[in-house]
């Protein structure tokens, strides 16, 4: 299993407004993806920084959501917003 988990972090209330306005999209054609097993981006007390947890059957279904969102509108919209990302592999 592949366990991604980290923070969005927004330096000014344009990038905030520019997560929330793709944020659910995003959530469901992740979740929606083979391989996904949970994918959650929840706001904080701080509102300008976003927890992100997600995790996926195993490295090719990581690799395959990774390729899918460099070509999405998510990744479009919020590439240029700071993320903090510790990735981890679990064994069986």
């Amino acid at each position: 299993m592949i366990r991604l988990r980290g923070q969005l972090i927004c330096m000014t209330p344009a990038d905030r407004a520019t997560v929330l306005a793709h944020v659910q999209d995003h959530i469901a054609l992740t979740r929606a993806e083979p391989g996904c097993l949970s994918f959650e981006i929840t706001e904080t007390e701080d509102p300008f920084t976003f927890e992100v947890m997600e995790a996926f059957r195993d490295r090719m279904s990581f690799d395959a959501h990774q390729a899918r969102t460099r070509d999405s509108a998510w990744f479009a919209a919020t590439r240029h917003i700071l993320r903090d990302f510790r990735l981890e592999e679990v064994g069986d």
